[in-house]
């Protein structure tokens, strides 16, 4: 008689095929997957083997220790047998390092800008990561003016001033909604500072607010006028006042002084922060059922883009100093960034009507049965939406730009790239030096570029929820 089994206990599960799991069955899809795949990838292999052959020697096997040229071809010489050119002379970097990073900047008061540089990453962080409480953003609106005091100097006051000035102008902005808030904002900031725009404006405005048909908020009327008869006075006089009985302040240093990855990072972080909003409102301008308006923002985007860099850098060094006020002096260095501010918010104009134009037709109708006016539907619905389609675009913008500020070395300016190496090259110990200068700020560029990179790409992984 056939007595039969029944199992009792399941069988533990087996580990699957080597070739269907881990770094074989990646090899096996991504590399070796056809014969022409294969053949590629073997090809690939050989090019990157033949150039790495060569190049690791001559960056591991360089000099790090030498006075100049000419002793570094000797130590590789006596050390290969050659003519000294079989790796790099990185001598010239641990000689020269300083300069790369600071420029011209005064040695003694190098911790200055080490000290703004260590800040600017904590006034980023409530930007760029929601973890960090919200308040930290009061740092983020201080920064600018800290910054200032530790770069160039001066008096204490000045930025202490400066900070409380922009807290006013923030608080009766953020009592006015919608539109008329950020022209409250920007029009008070250009009254403050005695800027000749800003009276333009506010005669604008107040030609706006002669129209009948135009309603002005009372609110608006009220802490303007409060503004500029309390507030707005004391700017100009009370700085100087305290400063004559408490004179505390730093060393003023030249701008001729900054070059170097400080010049680069100055026009870069500057030009990014201030490019950004005005692209979002060149973005709307153009997209505006206004005539003027849109007029004005294409004029303005097709100008810009129309233009190459260079000619703006040479405008901003020969030409703007003619269509400014008498009596006015802007220093290169702002001049500089005023004009890459205005090339990099042309560009990401078009990027974020990209964004813009890719959303469905249906959120803006969602927006409109919500009740939401113009400006409420765009900071709560339409802009987020936007911005996060528009991420890759605008990251791009921005390395881009990073990357143009070595172009500033054609105005007079010592970047990175080519003023300071040509200063380095200037000293007879080092005269004839070439591939390492490059190699060096190669590198460093790669880093905050990548470093950019990066975060875009976990940017977009945190915002992506289609499919949650």
């Amino acid at each position: 008689m056939t007595q039969t089994f029944i199992r009792t206990e399941m069988l533990p599960p087996e580990a699957p095929p080597a070739r269907d799991s881990g770094a074989i069955k990646w090899l096996r899809e991504n590399l070796f997957s056809g014969p022409l795949n294969t053949i590629l990838t073997l090809l690939g292999l050989f090019i990157v083997y033949w150039g790495l052959s060569g190049l690791l020697p001559w960056i591991f096997g360089g000099v790090w220790n030498a006075g100049s040229l000419g002793e570094c071809r000797e130590i590789i010489a006596a050390r290969t047998g050659g003519d000294g050119t079989e790796a790099a002379c990185w001598a010239m970097v641990r000689e020269r390092w300083h300069q790369y990073l600071f420029g011209f900047y005064p040695s003694d008061l190098y911790w200055r800008p080490t000290l703004a540089f260590g800040l600017l990453f904590v006034a980023l962080a409530p930007v760029l990561f929601s973890q960090f409480p919200r308040k930290m953003f009061l740092l983020t609106l201080a920064y600018p003016a800290v910054a200032y005091l530790l770069l160039w100097g001066g008096s204490v006051w000045v930025p202490v001033m400066l900070i409380l000035l922009v807290g006013a102008v923030f608080f009766i902005a953020t009592r006015i909604g919608g539109g008329w808030g950020v022209t409250t904002f920007v029009v008070l900031l250009l009254l403050c500072f005695g800027n000749p725009l800003g009276n333009i404006l506010w005669f604008l405005f107040r030609l706006v607010d002669a129209l009948p048909f135009v309603a002005v908020p009372v609110a608006f009327e009220q802490s303007v006028l409060g503004f500029l008869a309390k507030i707005f006075p004391l700017f100009s006089h009370v700085h100087p006042w305290i400063h004559s009985i408490l004179p505390w302040g730093l060393t003023p240093v030249n701008s001729d002084k900054f070059g170097g990855f400080l010049l680069a990072i100055v026009i870069g972080v500057t030009a990014i922060s201030f490019s950004l909003p005005l692209g979002i409102i060149l973005a709307l301008g153009r997209q505006s059922d206004m005539f003027i308006v849109k007029s004005l923002s294409v004029g303005f985007i097709e100008f810009i883009r129309g233009v190459p860099l260079i000619t703006l850098l040479f405008t901003a060094s020969l030409l703007l100093q003619y269509f400014l006020p008498p009596g006015t002096n802007f220093d290169l260095i702002l001049r500089v960034i005023i004009l890459v501010t205005f090339f990099a918010a042309a560009y990401l104009a078009e990027v974020i009507r990209g964004g813009l134009a890719a959303l469905p037709r249906g959120q803006y109708e969602a927006a409109d049965a919500l009740g939401l006016n113009y400006w409420q539907a765009q900071r709560l619905i339409i802009m987020p939406q936007a911005l996060k389609i528009s991420i890759p675009g605008i990251v791009s913008t921005f390395i881009g730009l990073f990357k143009d500020t070595t172009l500033v070395s054609f105005v007079g300016l010592l970047d990175p790239l080519r003023g300071v190496t040509m200063a380095v090259r200037a000293d007879i110990n080092w005269k004839g030096i070439y591939w390492e200068p490059y190699v060096f700020v190669g590198a460093i560029f790669f880093i905050l570029c990548f470093s950019m990179s990066r975060y875009s790409m976990y940017l977009e992984r945190k915002l992506k929820t289609d499919h949650r």
